[in-house]
């Protein structure tokens, strides 16, 4: 066993599909278990933080880090694991672009806090309880980590060394990711570890290079099964994202929501998908345009669902006075506030 090169697991800000898909391997965990020494992993062995903080620097050969940088325990949590690990891999679509926690990015902290202590159905609240950093009691003090106005991708806070995109990633892809990493045949650093074609090109669904007068929801209509979703109307971005998972979604009548990112080349995801569907609309006028619009409600969160905080939007402008955590004032940190 101390021959075997170790790996560690992290989970940060997410909701732990992550952790459910690398037990998704079935049987063939066997295989990660045979090939690795698994060092950390909160969710499945019984191991604290201190027991990383004193691993020697780079005595992780591995980290599969999922989950957005939401608060200062994930970002600790990053630093150290950066530290420890030779190679740190952004492991799912939330460590990778942010995805569905980064779309608190269109609030603000304290518009959040104020829904969800004060202001949500669900809430009585007439005192105004809010919780606090510290609390003292009887066997000594309570620490929260503070909550960061700006939700981050894990290459905002730490260098990254590959990519692992997916919501969660799919089995064939974190078998690809093992099979390269026990082989030693990694592709140049920085990259996604995957395909570098669109979901379309795995789609069985016949394209016709229709234009579409407007967009339905999913409970609105009953799709052709064998027809292009795009065609019919129901969003999909698979023509600007990444595959990787065999369509999966596209195959059983839901469109791609783009959780396994851009493309090799593409810096905005959301900018990229917004362009390929504006390709297809059929309006020759502004107001055939806004009429097209009407019918796609949330666009930011279509578009920009899985790779907000990675984009050039980043996050809604702060408001005059708001102030950031220590956490992130660090240089690393502060890339896009």
């Amino acid at each position: 066993m101390a021959d075997k090169p170790k790996l560690a697991l992290y989970w940060a800000s997410s909701c732990g599909g992550c952790e459910i898909a690398v037990l998704g391997l079935h049987e063939k965990i066997l295989d990660v278990a045979a090939a690795f020494d698994i060092v950390f992993w909160p969710c499945v062995i019984d191991i604290k933080y201190a027991d990383v903080e004193a691993m020697a620097p780079g005595s992780i050969d591995v980290c599969l880090f999922n989950g957005a940088i939401r608060n200062d325990e994930n970002a600790r949590m990053a630093h150290i694991l950066r530290e420890k690990s030779k190679v740190l891999i952004a492991f799912g679509a939330c460590a990778c672009g942010g995805a569905i926690p980064g779309l608190a990015n269109f609030s603000s902290r304290e518009e959040m806090f104020e829904w969800i202590y004060f202001q949500s159905p669900t809430t009585e609240n007439a005192a105004r309880v809010f919780p606090q950093r510290h609390t003292r009691v009887d066997e000594g003090e309570l620490e929260l980590p503070a909550f960061w106005n700006t939700v981050k991708s894990l290459s905002q806070v730490v260098p990254v060394d590959y990519y692992l995109p997916g919501c969660p990633p799919e089995v064939q892809s974190i078998e690809l990711a093992v099979q390269a990493l026990v082989t030693g045949e990694l592709p140049p650093s920085g990259a996604v570890i995957g395909l570098n074609i669109a979901v379309c090109d795995e789609c069985p669904r016949e394209r016709k290079d229709k234009k579409i007068k407007r967009f339905y929801r999913p409970q609105e209509i009953i799709p052709n099964p064998d027809e292009c979703l795009l065609d019919q109307g129901l969003y999909c971005a698979g023509v600007a994202t990444r595959a990787g998972c065999n369509a999966r979604c596209p195959q059983v009548g839901i469109g791609c929501r783009g959780c396994y990112g851009p493309l090799d080349g593409v810096y905005d995801h959301g900018a990229r998908l917004l362009s390929a569907i504006a390709s297809i609309i059929d309006a020759d006028t502004a107001e055939d345009v806004e009429a097209v619009l009407e019918t796609l409600p949330d666009p930011a969160g279509y578009f920009y669902r899985y790779y907000l905080p990675q984009s050039l939007l980043r996050r809604k402008a702060r408001e005059n006075g708001q102030k950031k955590s220590a956490a992130e004032k660090k240089p690393a940190a502060a890339v896009a506030d």
